[in-house]
């Protein structure tokens, strides 16, 4: 099956951005915007803020203050329809729907594409079968996803988000869960997709390893704000790991990729004596 041409460019930013839960500010005056083409990794310790970084520029969540912008235009200014052919997002863990297919849950991907009716046309149904063929679920397409493993069933979310053909793709923490071999295949797949097809992604992933192997770009939060942020081999440094996840580590080079690999072996003092504070506290 030959693959369609490569994604069109669309450019996602973000100017002073701060999100909230209620009276907690998780995400604060945050400014980015997202290289297109390339696979831009949001990394850091839990509560850091890149899952709700990540939920606030795809317009899942509200911003207290700031914009998000879509190829220029403040993306609440847009329909959903309007964004949903522009970005695909796979949300953390999400749940599986009761009696659906594969090919069914994929469908679902070219409702932004369809009219009122939601009638499926023959172009949709060949951004279905790519879909499909490119996660490799093809032969799956028939199966109930309530009987897949955690590795199939995400490439078959993959698949739904890839079938609505966007430019940009987003992932949360796609390889929770997952087994490694698992997080491998789909690691390698969302390489694939960027390579191959020119997309633009961003992913969460508390691997730093795994972010540093697959992503052009990582961005490291520390308590809703950016505290690194590059090119691997510049993010993933003794000084960052000491600062933003508080531990030492001795950073290596993978021989296989070149990429940088961290190999922790301690717990930051000024990190532990902060723990026993709030311990005491």
């Amino acid at each position: 099956m030959q693959m369609n041409t490569r994604s069109k460019v669309s450019v996602l930013a973000a100017e002073h951005l701060d999100v909230r839960y209620a009276d907690n500010t998780i995400v604060t005056q945050l400014s980015l915007s997202i290289a297109p083409g390339k696979v831009t990794a949001l990394t850091g310790t839990n509560g850091s803020g890149k899952s709700t970084l990540l939920k606030a520029l795809a317009r899942l969540l509200k911003p207290h203050q700031g914009t998000v912008y879509l190829d220029g235009v403040a993306i609440s200014t847009l329909s959903s329809a309007a964004v949903a052919r522009q970005l695909a997002v796979l949300p953390q863990s999400p749940e599986v729907p009761a009696s659906l297919t594969v090919r069914e849950l994929v469908e679902q991907g070219r409702y932004p594409h369809a009219g009122p009716l939601r009638m499926l046309r023959r172009q949709d149904h060949a951004a279905i079968d790519e879909a499909l063929h490119l996660t490799g679920m093809t032969s799956f397409q028939h199966r109930m996803l309530d009987t897949l493993s955690g590795g199939e069933r995400q490439r078959a979310w993959i698949a739904l988000a890839l079938a609505q053909s966007t430019p940009i793709l987003m992932l949360d923490e796609p390889t929770t869960f997952l087994d490694v071999r698992h997080q491998l295949e789909i690691l390698e797949l969302v390489r694939r997709l960027n390579q191959e097809r020119g997309m633009t992604i961003v992913v969460v992933l508390h691997d730093l390893n795994q972010a540093a192997k697959y992503a052009d770009r990582m961005i490291v939060l520390q308590k809703g704000r950016i505290v690194a942020d590059g090119e691997p081999d510049e993010v993933l440094t003794i000084e960052t790991l000491r600062q933003a996840f508080g531990i030492h580590a001795n950073v290596i080079q993978d021989p296989e990729s070149g990429s940088p690999v961290f190999l922790p072996y301690a717990i930051a003092s000024d990190n532990r004596e902060s723990v026993q504070e709030e311990k005491r506290g």
